[in-house]
């Protein structure tokens, strides 16, 4: 199975609500097959642009990173059922990449 990172934007609310909200998803990634390797907090920032979402005008969020494995085919099942989820402002999937870089970029070989 291929690595993905999640990475997530949730409107702004208080710690209870954020919790159930990222449980909400690992819980819908484990039900679809994925293996969730590490979820990551960024911290609660302002968005780059007010965002509206669910009727619902957005200028700050909460960050989040998922890492995790998961088979190619759940992706499109998945963030369509992030992009109905009320609480998530912005999900985006992206593919990591497992090979190390060339390290012929830098300098001599070690």
């Amino acid at each position: 199975m291929p690595r993905y990172e999640l990475a997530l934007i949730l409107k702004a609310m208080q710690r209870p609500e954020t919790a159930a909200a990222l449980r909400r998803t690992v819980e819908t990634l484990m039900e679809r097959g994925a293996v969730v390797r590490d979820l990551e907090n960024l911290g609660q920032r302002l968005l780059p642009y007010k965002m509206t979402k669910h009727n619902q005008r957005h200028s700050t969020g909460a960050y989040f990173l998922v890492d995790f494995y998961a088979a190619p085919s759940i992706l499109d099942g998945l963030l369509d059922h992030l992009h109905r989820d009320v609480d998530v402002v912005r999900p985006a999937v992206l593919r990591k990449d497992e090979r190390a870089p060339d390290s012929s970029c830098c300098g001599p070989p070690p």
